[in-house]
């Protein structure tokens, strides 16, 4: 047994620390989902690699129990929205890791438009204004089962659960942010088009001539006929 006041780590670093693609990737990763510490994809990654491990063993096995744990482990998947119903556990291998960080509860409650961005979703989470069905949910990473989606919601107590909540008009801003950027883009669209059509419109030539000539032109219309020194 270990020590019981160390807790057991839950998740496997990456093979090789410097890898470029990995660390490019890693860091996308962590804007998209408003994550803090690149060991919570590890942790993530973790758990998909259990689910696969465990799918590879019992498509290999042929003992008595394979049935069941099958059943368990397609349930399971089932229940946290990562697989459809009627799924053989070679679906299981297709399995993403974005598919569980879709899971995440900061996630949904971004999604849900509870919060402005994704890192409010985690201040909200942390800070006990989430609760999910009955309880109080503190922990972003938390998987949210299919049947607890519908439950999440601010917590009675919250200042946010109050609908005059400035807070509580996210979709509305939203939704005036895009009216606002769909108006600018037809703006700059309309001035576009002057511009192109004044760039295709041919230029009158005009014959212009020299005031010389012009001034000489009028003269003789000027004098006398017959007169001439």
């Amino acid at each position: 047994m270990g020590s019981p006041k160390k807790q057991r780590k839950k998740y496997s670093t990456p093979s090789h620390p410097w890898q470029k693609e990995r660390i490019l990737s890693e860091k996308e990763t962590l804007d998209k989902y408003g994550l803090r510490r690149k060991y919570e994809i590890w942790k993530m990654n973790s758990i998909l690699k259990n689910f696969s491990n465990q799918a590879k063993r019992l498509i290999t096995e042929k003992t008595g129990n394979v049935e069941i744990e099958r059943d368990q482990l397609l349930k399971k998947l089932n229940a946290l929205g990562l697989l459809e119903k009627d799924t053989k556990i070679a679906d299981v291998l297709s399995i993403t890791l974005n598919d569980i960080l879709e899971r995440r509860l900061q996630t949904l409650v971004y999604k849900k438009n509870l919060s402005k961005s994704i890192d409010q979703a985690r201040q909200f989470i942390t800070h006990k204004h989430i609760m999910v069905g009955a309880n109080m949910i503190t922990t972003p990473s938390y998987l949210v089962p299919v049947e607890e989606e519908s439950g999440i919601q601010f917590v009675a107590e919250s200042s946010l659960s109050d609908p005059s909540h400035p807070e509580r008009f996210v979709e509305e801003k939203k939704i005036k942010k895009i009216e606002e950027k769909e108006e600018e883009k037809a703006a700059t669209g309309v001035k576009e088009e002057k511009k192109v059509k004044k760039a295709e419109k041919p230029k009158e030539e005009v014959k212009k001539t020299p005031k010389k000539a012009a001034k000489k032109e009028e003269a003789k219309e000027k004098k006398p006929e017959g007169k001439n020194k």
